[in-house]
């Protein structure tokens, strides 16, 4: 994994690199409008530019105005696109997590492996960082996920370590619990004889970041189109996904990379940036893309609901035989890394 600072250090530094670019620092988007309309004689019509006024009072007017603006894009507010999709009444606790040092060695690729459990409640994974550091995104109800925000940093650790050790029955319990996390983690783990399994279960963890606790609402969201008359939308303002995959960001990527070489496109045959049938080209090729990991990701969300036994069999062996066959597994990476359309 990257993390979040270091891309956005490295783009950063690129802006400072390309002139002329202007960076509005500790401002924000006061409104968008459309622009002024102007007499017929007027060689260039800007009432269909969109008008940006910000909260320093400066108006600027857009051939192309992207919204790169979130799950509740004012630009897609403004362009009229609806959305469509559900909430999943699940919540995404996210924190960075220091690992023991002992265990895996570098050299065996322990930095580049990302460990995933999927529980009744939601998924936990914890993504590997340098430095013995990683990330926790676990997917729970509200319910719990507001618990998992109160406990001590030492009974978290325990809930996270028992998380991938520790069987359904002991880990609902554990749930239950407002604190003693650490000592019945400890118990438990002498009763039941968990092994530490190197290569199939991560590290233990043994402390948490400070500040670094936070959740968000899991919601599925995809806008009938990215585009609109010089508006394009990408990342969260254009589709919103389950993290169980960890596709979020590969996808507002692979949205910019497209969005990039359709405007490229429109520069080189003296097009307008701006025109529907330029902005085609991004809309028609990321659109049905991302629609199509936005239902494997929802399907699979709701395959892992299910308790029914039969079918926890059944999914178990699934994904076992996936394992095993290479040209399918190498699509699915492929797909998951943005490699193929």
């Amino acid at each position: 994994m990257t993390e979040n600072p270091n891309l956005q250090r490295a783009l950063l530094q690129r802006l400072n690199e390309l002139n002329p670019i202007s960076v509005f620092d500790s401002t924000k988007v006061a409104s968008i409008e459309p622009g002024p309309s102007c007499p017929s004689q007027e060689p260039l019509d800007l009432s269909s530019y969109p008008s940006v006024t910000l909260s320093s009072g400066q108006k600027i007017l857009a051939r192309l105005l992207v919204g790169a603006d979130g799950l509740r894009s004012p630009v897609r507010e403004f362009a009229a696109i609806p959305t469509r999709g559900w909430d999943y009444e699940r919540q995404g606790v996210v924190a960075t997590l220091k690992l023991t040092p002992s265990g895996f060695k570098q050299d065996r690729g322990d930095m580049a492996i990302a460990y995933q459990r999927f529980l009744p409640s939601g998924p936990i994974a914890v993504l590997a960082l340098p430095n013995d550091y990683a990330t926790l995104v676990w997917s729970t109800t509200p319910e719990k996920a507001a618990k998992l925000k109160t406990l001590t940093d030492e009974d978290l650790v325990a809930m996270i370590n028992a998380a991938f050790r520790l069987g359904y029955a002991d880990l609902e319990y554990l749930s239950s619990l407002d604190t003693g996390h650490v000592e019945e983690l400890d118990w438990r783990s002498r009763v039941v004889g968990v092994e530490e399994d190197e290569g199939h279960i991560p590290r233990k963890v043994e402390g948490v970041q400070t500040g670094s606790i936070a959740s968000f609402p899991l919601r599925y969201r995809q806008a009938d189109t990215y585009i609109s008359s010089r508006i394009a939308l990408v990342g969260d303002a254009a589709h919103t996904i389950h993290p169980l995959a960890g596709q979020g960001l590969n996808m507002g990527l692979a949205d910019v990379q497209s969005l990039a070489n359709a405007i490229q496109y429109t520069v080189r045959h003296g097009g307008d940036i701006g025109d529907e049938m330029y902005l085609e080209r991004y809309n028609g090729e990321m659109w049905m893309r991302n629609n199509r990991m936005l239902g494997v990701t929802d399907k699979l969300h709701k395959l892992y609901r299910v308790g029914w036994g039969p079918l926890v069999g059944l999914r178990s062996v699934g994904l076992k035989m996936v394992d095993q066959m290479g040209p399918v597994k190498g699509w699915l990476m492929k797909q998951a890394g943005g490699i193929v359309p």
